[in-house]
């Protein structure tokens, strides 16, 4: 597989088809409870995303326990897939809670912005693994035909690590 774009572009695609589709899976990674679908809501400049909670949730209350999680964001859509990595801490943060508020958050908090159980966990990315999948279901299946003729393997797109530091 020959790389074709550049970290940054990766980087990039990355935070627009998670900012496009919002849903992952969210869960410590130290961590026996299981991962669980979160809404992200993206802050591409500093590599940072926030997700709405209760504080009174397992991951909440594991995060709350002390300074923070390792944790990570499983993320999939159609052409890109990632695991997204980093710190998971427990922030009320009105301002971001203004931001992202839409009639798809306030469905979970009848009490609305001023629900006393609202908080925020905010993921400060360190690094990701990403896969991305150009050319969809047609391309698939010519290039594993290709690859069972040849002996070789599929090209199917690109996977790259990524650093945020």
């Amino acid at each position: 597989m020959t790389d074709r774009m550049t970290d940054a572009e990766v980087q990039d695609r990355l935070w627009k088809a998670v900012d496009d589709h919002h849903t992952g899976m969210l869960g410590l990674t130290h961590d026996s409870h299981h991962f669980q679908p979160m809404t992200a809501f993206v802050e591409k400049d500093t590599n940072t995303l926030w997700f709405f909670t209760r504080d009174d949730t397992d991951l909440a209350q594991a995060v709350a326990a002390g300074a923070g999680a390792d944790a990570a964001f499983i993320f999939l859509d159609r052409k890109l897939q990632a695991c997204i990595d980093g710190r998971l801490t427990r922030a009320h943060d009105r301002e971001r809670i203004d931001r992202y508020w839409n009639a798809h958050v306030a469905a979970w908090y009848p009490e609305g912005k001023d629900d006393p159980h609202l908080t925020l966990l905010r993921l400060d990315v360190s690094e990701a693994a990403v896969w991305i999948t150009e050319g969809g279901l047609l391309k698939y299946a010519f290039e594993v035909a290709k690859a069972n003729t040849s002996k070789t393997t599929p090209d199917v797109g690109e996977r790259r690590d990524l650093n945020f530091h």
